[in-house]
């Protein structure tokens, strides 16, 4: 089972009274590095919400942040949540709820909230977790400077999110490690992909020719790619119609 390290924002007396209304203590959740984890390196945020008669009561708990685990920001049904109510123990401590959930994101139990993927596609999450949690994924009107694309707009452009607002209120220490490591990585905040320093010199965003004539091209197959990027900072890709 991978180990988790766990960052919990929570008003301070939460152990000896039940929250107030509108303190909803705040997770994050950091795996740490074992190898056999597709987690690995991964941030992944969630919200536990805990109702005015908790500890008698069972929080919602959900997980914002895409893992190839999760449906994002979806309730979960567990038999910590408030999908069970009947079979919580007012003994339970805060711990022990996210104990419970570190071992079902590490397990392959499916539930309402729950979603299958592979190994592979979980890692891929795991490496996009601290772009996507920064910049709503992708929706962010920050930029970085040398870094940030020109090509946000027109076909195939996916604007949703709020930008990041929400993580950088609940989270504004690790919102700011991850706008540096973004920056220090040379991730676009607006793909989530490396910029290599020749595309930014080159005029990072510009649209070569072949680009623009598939663009004209009637009936044209509208085609995805995935980046794999390896430990000698090499690329490979993968291209797939869609």
């Amino acid at each position: 089972m991978a180990t988790i390290q766990i960052h919990l924002r929570q008003p301070a007396a939460l152990h000896h009274r039940p929250p107030l209304r509108n303190q909803h203590p705040r997770v994050a959740l950091h795996p740490d590095r074992p190898p056999s984890t597709p987690y690995e390196n991964g941030q992944y945020w969630g919200t536990l919400i805990f109702p005015p008669d908790y500890p008698f009561a069972p929080p919602a708990i959900r997980m914002h942040t895409p893992s190839g685990r999760f449906q994002p920001s979806t309730r979960l049904c567990l038999s910590i949540s408030d999908f069970h109510p009947k079979s919580f123990n007012p003994a339970w401590e805060v711990s022990t709820i996210l104990l419970g959930l570190q071992s079902f994101m590490t397990s392959e139990e499916m539930t309402t909230g729950s979603v299958r993927a592979s190994d592979a596609e979980r890692r891929l999450f795991a490496q996009r977790t601290r772009w996507w949690n920064s910049t709503g994924g992708g929706t962010s009107q920050r930029s970085i400077a040398g870094v940030s694309s020109s090509n946000s707009r027109g076909i195939g452009a996916i604007k949703a999110g709020d930008g990041g607002v929400k993580f950088k209120a609940e989270w504004p220490e690790l919102d700011e490690e991850n706008w540096k490591w973004m920056k220090e990585k040379r991730i676009d905040p607006v793909t989530g992909l490396v910029v290599p320093e020749a595309d930014a010199a080159a005029g990072h965003g510009s649209c070569l020719p072949e680009a623009v004539a598939l663009r004209r091209r009637p009936g044209g197959v509208r085609r995805g790619w995935v980046w794999w990027w390896k430990e000698d900072r090499s690329r490979e890709w993968q291209d797939r119609a869609g």
